[in-house]
């Protein structure tokens, strides 16, 4: 039985898996993190992480490990793993939670004839990552989020109003016709865009698509796309399987 947790820039995933199945996978506010070990609700005997939060939130992640009194892995970016090579320039500065992305994907995705995929996390940054038929990560892209683009725009022009809520129901087959669904569509064909290029450009024929915007992304993409909730969570549970830690 393994705790996986996916500490983000915003908030952390978490879930317990025994080996089979996901017995549990949740969503935790970091003000909320303190108290993980004792609302966890199975006995654990493995903690794998993947952090990109920093040191503080290592420190807490540590915590947790000495309260459950099992033996923590922080997973890190490395050359191969799990039948994914690394092709960053420099493989170790790859993010973490891209590579366990990466590495979930392949797990997923993978069939007798695998294919050149696209591989979208959306959260507070949104990175675009190709991953080849042979399961290559050859490179990708990060722009910000959806409510990071939102935020720039309310911060630095005058006259713009936050958005909250306008991307809900937006119609994207019309042009706006006010400055909040401007907004709005704005940061969606921007990232749509971002993605679609990628495609096109490297023929990958599936995408993998995971974080908060998913929900927003996944009905305007033309590829046939595989959402994925806690996508990091599936590529920590592959690697822990394939070390004989879950």
């Amino acid at each position: 039985m393994i705790l996986c947790l996916d500490a983000g820039n915003t908030r952390v995933k978490w879930g317990v898996h025994d080996g089979n199945v996901w017995l549990h996978q949740q969503i935790t506010d970091y003000t909320d993190l303190a108290s993980l070990s004792a609302v966890l609700p199975y006995q654990v005997q493995h903690f794998l992480a993947c952090n990109v939060a920093g040191m503080a939130v290592q420190q807490r992640i540590e915590r947790i490990a000495q309260q459950l009194a099992v033996p923590l892995n922080f997973f890190q970016s490395t050359v191969a793993c799990c039948g994914v090579k690394n092709n960053y320039s420099q493989p170790t500065q790859l993010g973490a939670d891209r590579w366990a992305g990466l590495i979930a994907a392949r797990a997923l995705l993978i069939s007798s004839e695998p294919e050149a995929a696209i591989v979208v996390q959306s959260g507070t940054a949104t990175t675009v990552d190709f991953l080849d038929a042979a399961g290559v990560f050859q490179g990708g892209l990060i722009l910000p989020g959806l409510q990071l683009m939102h935020q720039s725009l309310t911060h630095h022009a005058a006259g713009l109003r936050d958005i909250a809520g306008a991307l809900d129901g937006l119609d994207l087959s019309r042009p706006a016709k006010n400055t909040q669904d401007a907004m709005a569509s704005g940061a969606l064909y921007a990232t749509l865009g971002a993605i679609e290029r990628m495609r096109r450009i490297h023929c990958a024929t599936q995408c993998v698509l995971s974080g908060g915007a998913a929900g927003y992304l996944a009905p305007h993409l033309s590829t046939p796309t595989l959402v994925v909730d806690y996508l990091v969570l599936e590529g920590l549970r592959a690697v822990a399987e394939s070390t004989g830690i879950d």
